[in-house]
C-alpha cells in the first residue's frame, strides 16, 4: 500500500476568483493518489510583527503554523506583483518561519507555481520566493521550472481547465509526488 502525503498549499492571490486559486485546485484535483492537497489560507494572517508574536501573538498565527508542521511538503501557487511576490504570500512565509528557530518550513519538500497572464509567468516571483526558501531550507523540485504565462487563457467561462495546459499541470504534480515521495520517504 502506497502512503499519502499531506501537502499545505499556499495561494499568494487572495482573490476569490484568481487564477493561481483556479490552477491550486485544478492541481488538487490532478494529483496522484499519493498527494492530499489543501489550501491554507494566508488572508486573514496580521501582518508579523515580532513584538506581537509569543504568548500574545495573534490568534490566527498557531492554526496556520499548526498546518503547515502537519504537512509533509508545501506547494507554493503565486502571481508576480511587482517583480516580485505578493505582499500576502511573504507575511505568511514570515510567520511561518518564527518564532526564530521553530520555523514550520524547515526540512519540507516544496515546489514553486507562478502564472500571471502577463507574458513571462510570474519569473521574477518564482525566483524570489525560491529565494526566500533556500534560507527557510525547504527542499525545492528544480525540474520542471513552472513560469505559467498566459494564464488568463487557462480557464472557460465555467472554470474548467484548457487541455492546452492540463499535460503540463500534470507533468508539474506527478514530478513533485515523485519528489516529495524521494524526499520524505
Amino acid at each position: 500500500m502506497s502512503k499519502t502525503y499531506n501537502v499545505a498549499v499556499l495561494v499568494g492571490s487572495l482573490r476569490k476568483a484568481s487564477i493561481n486559486r483556479k490552477l491550486a485546485l485544478a492541481l488538487a484535483d490532478l494529483a496522484p493518489a499519493s498527494l492530499n492537497l489543501e489550501i491554507v489560507e494566508i488572508g486573514d494572517l496580521p501582518l508579523y510583527n515580532e513584538d506581537a508574536d509569543g504568548d500574545s501573538a495573534p490568534a490566527t498565527y498557531a492554526p496556520f503554523r499548526s498546518k503547515l508542521k502537519a504537512a509533509d511538503a508545501v506547494l507554493f501557487v503565486t502571481p508576480e506583483y511587482n517583480r516580485s511576490i505578493p505582499g500576502a504570500m511573504k507575511n505568511a512565509i514570515d510567520v511561518g518561519s518564527r518564532p526564530y528557530g521553530q520555523s514550520s518550513f524547515s526540512g519540507k519538500p516544496g515546489a514553486v507555481l507562478s502564472a500571471s497572464p502577463g507574458a513571462i509567468g510570474g519569473f521574477g516571483a518564482n525566483h524570489h520566493l525560491r529565494q526566500c526558501l533556500v534560507f527557510l531550507d525547504v527542499h525545492v523540485l528544480q525540474q520542471p521550472e513552472a513560469y505559467l504565462g498566459g494564464a488568463g487563457s487557462f480557464f472557460d467561462d465555467n472554470g474548467n481547465l484548457s487541455d492546452g495546459i492540463k499535460p503540463f499541470l500534470q507533468k508539474f504534480i506527478d514530478a513533485y509526488a515523485a519528489w516529495v515521495a524521494k524526499q520524505v520517504g
